[in-house]
């Protein structure tokens, strides 16, 4: 939309969608997925890896391009960097498998790619604890998961893993619950499900 202001000079404003939504439940969904995997209850499959590279990661890279368009620094930087986590995890597992590359040498290699994820997230929180409750929630229990899987990859501990994706369940389903919370509220011109601002 462009007006021009009483001294000439042209005013532009757009108006877009709100972006977080999407990359909510692109992450939460394929987090839940991937974390009933590591929970033991199915194998490691085409459908999360499917999921890893179609909405978890484009769909949040999506996201993260739209939040930028916004000027909101923090959406784009989560959106982005989390979109191109899920590529790069299935690149992990992807190119090994089709003999392009060697694998990642073992657990402390995996392990350490997720600390440095670990860290990023929980630095990420930091920033959370200025919007809102349940933002704060995904990001703090994304950070304990992130942290947990590297500890079962570090002592090979299946029951680590398994406990891992029980907590990486419960914090996927809090970021689709974050994502579709802010979809009805504005649906709804109201709050159906709250996300308690800070």
């Amino acid at each position: 939309m462009t007006q021009t202001s009483e001294t000439g000079s042209m005013i532009v404003s757009e108006l877009t969608a709100n972006p977080a939504p999407l990359g909510l439940l692109g992450f939460g969904m394929t987090t839940v997925l991937l974390n009933l995997h590591n929970a033991g209850l199915f194998t490691l499959g085409s459908m999360i890896l499917a999921m890893g590279l179609c909405y978890g990661g484009t769909a949040q890279i999506i996201a993260g391009l739209m939040e930028w368009k916004k000027n909101n620094t923090f959406g784009m930087t989560a959106f982005l960097s989390y979109g191109l986590f899920w590529i790069s995890l299935v690149m992990l597992l992807l190119l090994p498998a089709a003999d392009l590359v060697d694998g990642t040498g073992g657990n402390i290699a995996m392990a350490s790619y997720l600390i440095m994820w670990g860290i990023f997230t929980g630095i990420m929180f930091i920033g959370t604890l200025r919007l809102n409750r349940a933002l704060q929630f995904v990001f703090g229990s994304l950070t304990i998961l992130f942290f947990l899987l590297a500890l079962g990859d570090i002592t090979g501990i299946k029951t680590i893993t398994q406990i891992a994706g029980i907590e990486g369940i419960i914090c996927g389903f809090s970021a689709i619950y974050t994502g579709l919370a802010q979809v009805l509220n504005e649906v709804y011109g109201k709050i159906i499900w709250p996300v308690w601002p800070v």
